[in-house]
């Protein structure tokens, strides 16, 4: 009896009967392709038949030891991981191209093989002799590390299963492929597989697994989401072609706090640790500008302190341009219409760009206040109280709520030399910091202390 076909959106994964160009559950265009079955998989025929073997239960009061985390060395990448690397987990890097995944990884399993693991490095897109002389580069010629150049994941596993390695580094995803699924290497049903497969000989022999997936141009990482599901932990390499700093993020963690970072400054040897982010993303700030806050943020656990530059510029075109590096650009808009709707400040006919310096890219509201400073001071042509930092959310209503953490921000400030703070009114309070408060209920207050205007 011939198998019946199934198909699957790979956008939001609704299954349907036949192939259709367009997903009727999400509405995606050319996402529907054909689900293979999994080479470990159990056979569609007979399943009711065929009695299994049944589970183990047990109650959540059982103890067990806790999973024990097994540092590398490498403390930027320590911390992003929760601190150090767990047994029998699956660690998912992504990143865009000619970012430095390979080179990062290369150097964590070196970095591991010296901390006393047994690592093996896999790669599917390059020769031996490109690594090891990347290698070479590196200073990582004697490092205690295996490699192998291969692309057939039966041959991989195989390996793996005979020296079983405690790390085992896969670079990439999209380069495995099974001879069990008849699609080429990178597709769907591929990836799918080959992370299923290699997922599971972590959890079956306890050791880590690191796979490299390539990214989409909108920056999401290639193939089925389920990929992300599968594996413990999910991390993206970011930063800018035309800076040196890197940044590793955490956006799913099992064992650790997930939205941590750690940075890294790319240089002719390899990828540094940079221990001070805040720092570095202001050690090329220079006499306080109109246009320019600094905001003090927090990535994961860390407090970091960044530099916000804002331009407002009359547009020539009858469309004024809205530009945003490091920013939504969304939030952007709507900072824009609460300056204009609660404060009275337009903007229209004006183009407006924002940058976040360093080639960060901050992401939680408690930046609204930074930005909105930061456009008024270009607006108004008025440079901000100086070694002041600012942070706070706005409402649509102009309110100012208060951010998380506050204490911590602002004992980085202090710790860099900054002596007073913008914040939400509902913020100030006592703080040991030393720092001198100034406490605004909303944003017509910031406004009319700060610029003159009502």
């Amino acid at each position: 009896m011939a198998r019946a076909l199934v198909y699957s959106c790979t956008s939001c994964g609704a299954s349907h009967s036949k192939w259709s160009g367009r997903c009727d559950a999400c509405g995606a265009w050319n996402t529907v392709v054909e689900d293979a079955p999994l080479s470990t998989g159990p056979k569609a025929q007979g399943l009711g038949a065929k009695r299994g073997r049944g589970m183990v239960l047990s109650d959540l009061a059982q103890a067990e030891a806790p999973a024990a985390h097994r540092p590398s060395g490498l403390s930027e990448l320590d911390r992003v991981l929760g601190g150090g690397l767990v047994p029998a987990s699956a660690v998912l890097v992504g990143g865009d191209p000619g970012i430095g995944k390979s080179t990062l990884l290369l150097q964590a399993a070196a970095a591991f093989g010296r901390a006393g693991l047994d690592a093996v490095y896999v790669t599917g897109e390059e020769a031996r002799a490109q690594v090891r002389m990347r290698a070479g580069r590196l200073d990582l010629a004697d490092a205690p590390l295996r490699l192998a150049s291969e692309t057939s994941l039966r041959e991989i596993l195989t390996t793996l299963e005979e020296v079983r390695p405690d790390v085992a580094v896969i670079d990439s995803i999209q380069t495995m492929w099974l001879d069990s699924i008849d699609s080429a290497p990178g597709s769907v049903t591929q990836v799918r597989a080959a992370a299923h497969e290699l997922t599971t000989f972590a959890k079956r022999r306890g050791a880590a697994v690191i796979l490299v997936g390539h990214v989409t141009k909108e920056g999401q990482i290639a193939g089925p989401r389920v990929v992300e599901h599968m594996v413990d932990t999910v991390l993206y390499f970011e930063g800018e072609r035309g800076h040196p700093y890197r940044i590793l993020r955490s956006v799913k963690n099992r064992f650790g706090p997930a939205d941590e970072i750690g940075v890294f400054e790319m240089t002719g040897a390899g990828l540094a640790e940079v221990a001070n982010p805040s720092a570095l993303f202001l050690g090329e700030r220079d006499a306080p500008a109109p246009g320019s806050a600094v905001f003090a943020g927090i990535e994961g656990t860390r407090p970091v302190l960044c530099e916000i530059q804002a331009l407002v510029a009359p547009s020539p075109h009858a469309q004024a341009r809205r530009s945003a590096v490091g920013w939504d650009g969304g939030r952007l808009a709507m900072i824009l219409a609460v300056l204009e709707a609660r404060c009275g400040i337009p903007f229209a006919g004006l183009d407006v760009y924002l940058n976040v310096a360093g080639g960060l890219r901050v992401r939680e509201p408690a930046a609204d206040l930074a930005v909105a400073a930061a456009l008024l001071s270009a607006r108004e042509d008025a440079a901000l109280p100086p070694q002041s930092v600012v942070f706070g959310e706005i409402s649509l209503s102009g309110a100012l709520r208060p951010a998380g953490q506050t204490e911590n921000r602002l004992k980085e400030a202090a710790k860099l030399g900054f002596s007073s703070a913008i914040v939400p009114a509902r913020s100030a309070r006592a703080s040991e910091t030393g720092l001198t408060l100034h406490p605004f209920p909303d944003l017509a207050a910031l406004v009319g202390e700060m610029f003159g205007a009502g």
